[in-house]
């Protein structure tokens, strides 16, 4: 590629601003190109742009496209900066009345350099957070899109949308949808600022040529003006790429708004750079209905428990490093009997491997969708104290915290990873990576916590792209128990004769999972009616529905003598997940201290649960909240 700086502009507030001020301050600039002023930590502006770009590895040529009257002050620069002279290109201009306009200076190198390959166009004098995005990423999805490339950034909310040139985005393609040149606050809800930063590939510069005849004017030989008519005006494809940072030209602002953003720019940078270490906590969970329908286009109500979580602490590191837990994660023993006998409980698979899996689909899924990431290292380290294999949704639980760590890292939100969608890309980290047997239930919950309904039909995953969500009044969920086996075996294979029957239509599934779907609904209006009767006929229908299904042999003995102790002292019993736990209610408030003694003395463990809020709040008052 070709990569083209435009710092031919001819603005003149600030110049004489500085040349004017009584301070004293900036005497040293007066007559000092913009591109040339110091941008943060004192460089040059031109100098964070050469350091992003000067990479020989994606651009044969870069070339710089100033004016007469600057070219002096460019040519001193280049000879110090190691940039080669003879790739200055003068306009020839010297007045702003005289100027060519941006895009009448990107036709002028395109004609005297005979350029005909892909070309990256920036302007020269934006500043910046320094340079904390990484070019390549900008090339490489450039390139992968096939389709010409804007960059876009979150105003701040002191930005005002109608200087700048805004972008509507579409949020499954990327494509820019609608670009609006300095738009009126009542014409578009996008805050997305699009700024001379492109990527346009060697077909479409004869569009440039096409545009320029079509407007004589210099004031409209803007690249507002050309973006705003290549999008909104040609068949063209545009793609938005979002970067990691906010830009500011500075070409037309006073000595006030230069000293504003760099002051700005300066404060974030140095927040960043002493960032504190951030921790983010996930819960697990237990299926009050339904379950295990959720992978099956069924229906299920989960609630968020406090009793156990997993938590992940990210912090800035010179290195990407994943520090391995302690306990989970073993790799010193005692002797070989005392490895023999960890891994025989244990197993071989600790939480390190979901720290790496979910870095690693989180890196993919923001290059696949234009986001651009700085170019900062962390160090990531979990505790949990999550029960293992007893389908509590241990493993979902680190990749959530895992995420929320990331997001939170590189300053990403909502509309990056709309929330709907981070149970997705939950569970396609734990299929897709690490081939763990799930569905979306256990990843609704640990992303919304509280009480959900749940609805996966097929019609609505592929309507909406995700589930439908409906928050609960916790209020209404009766106090529950939990009992687990002390040393379970491995959960995950209690699905798979099932799943093989549901790929192949088997009716006895396809109508099992629709009865499950069917006890949910039950369960709600039970719950929003305090029928609490009802509630634990429902629990105890879903575990013999459960049972009839998979059979004695895979629901295995521990876990039906739990249900069978439950059901002696008159308790509904049913899964919390995928085996190894069981919930309950039991009615009779006396009997249930004579179950958790039954319970405590063939060697489970027993507990109350205790509920967990939604992040956002309670609906309360018995009312649905839809996501």
């Amino acid at each position: 590629m070709i990569c083209i700086i435009l710092v031919a502009g001819h603005g003149t507030i600030l110049e004489n601003e500085i040349k004017t001020d009584l301070s004293g301050k900036y005497s040293s600039l007066e007559g000092v190109p913009k591109a040339l002023l110091p941008g943060v930590g004192g460089r040059k502006i031109l100098d964070f742009w050469w350091d992003a770009i000067n990479m020989r590895q994606l651009f044969k040529e870069v070339y710089l496209v100033t004016n007469a009257d600057k070219y002096k002050h460019y040519e001193r620069w280049a000879t110090a900066s190691d940039f080669p002279v003879d790739n200055i290109i003068n306009d020839g201009t010297t007045t702003f009345s005289g100027r060519l306009g941006s895009v009448g200076d990107l036709d002028l190198a395109l004609r005297h350099k005979q350029i005909q390959d892909d070309i990256l166009v920036v302007a020269g004098d934006m500043l910046f957070q320094d340079h904390k995005f990484d070019v390549t990423q900008v090339i490489h999805y450039f390139k992968k899109k096939k389709g010409e490339l804007a960059i876009y950034y979150d105003m701040e909310p002191t930005e005002n949308i109608t200087s700048r040139g805004i972008v509507e985005v579409c949020p499954q393609t990327n494509r820019i949808t609608k670009f609006l040149e300095k738009p009126r606050e009542d014409e578009t809800q996008s805050r997305l600022a699009s700024v001379v930063f492109y990527c346009f590939r060697r077909e479409t510069l004869p569009t440039i040529q096409t545009f320029l005849e079509k407007n004589r004017d210099v004031e409209s030989r803007t690249f507002g003006q050309y973006m705003q008519w290549l999008i909104n005006e040609t068949e063209n494809v545009i793609y938005g790429m979002k970067l990691p940072t906010g830009f500011q030209l500075i070409g037309q602002i006073g000595l006030a708004d230069y000293e504003k953003w760099l002051s700005f720019f300066s404060d974030k940078q140095t927040e960043q750079r002493y960032m504190k270490p951030y921790t983010a906590k996930a819960y697990a969970r237990i299926g009050l209905m339904g379950n295990p329908s959720d992978g099956f286009h069924g229906k299920t109500i989960s609630v968020s428990i406090k009793n156990f979580w997993a938590e992940v602490t990210i912090s800035e590191s010179q290195k990407l490093i994943l520090v391995p837990h302690p306990l989970n994660d073993p790799t010193e023993f005692g002797s070989l009997g005392d490895l023999h006998g960890i891994s025989r409980k244990e197993g071989y698979l600790g939480g390190l491997r979901l720290l790496q899996a979910t870095c690693k689909k989180f890196y993919e899924y923001c290059s696949e969708q234009g986001l651009a990431l700085p170019k900062r290292n962390f160090k990531l380290k979990y505790d949990t104290n999550i029960p293992r294999q007893v389908g509590l949704a241990g493993s979902s639980a680190i990749v959530t915290a895992t995420l929320r760590c990331l997001m939170h890292f590189f300053d990403l939100n909502n509309s990056d990873l709309p929330k709907q969608l981070q149970p997705q890309f939950i569970l396609n980290v734990e299929i897709d990576e690490l081939f763990i047997n799930a569905g979306l239930q256990d990843r609704v919950i640990q992303v919304y916590q509280g009480a959900v309904y749940m609805d996966f039909s097929r019609a609505k995953l592929e309507a909406l792209g995700h589930g439908e969500y409906q928050y609960l009044d916790l209020d209404l969920v009766p106090q529950l128990w939990l009992a687990y086996i002390r040393n379970p075996s491995d959960s995950g294979r209690i699905h798979n004769t099932v799943r093989e029957r549901w790929n192949a239509g088997d009716p006895e599934v396809v109508a099992g999972m629709q009865k499950f779907a069917e006890l949910t609904d039950q369960c709600r209006a039970a719950l929003e009616s305090g029928n609490h009767t009802e509630l634990v006929r429902l629990m105890n229908a879903n575990f013999d529905l459960r049972r009839q299904m998979y059979g004695d042999k895979v629901i295995g003995p521990e876990n039906l003598r739990m249900v069978e102790l439950a059901k002696q002292y008159g308790s509904s019993a049913k899964f919390s997940g995928s085996g190894g736990a069981v919930i309950g209610m039991c009615p009779d408030g006396d009997k249930l201290a004579e179950l958790k003694s039954a319970f405590q003395a063939e060697g489970f463990v027993i507990c109350d649960i205790i509920p967990n809020p939604p992040i956002t709040g309670s609906a309360g008052n018995g009312t649905v909240k839809n996501w």
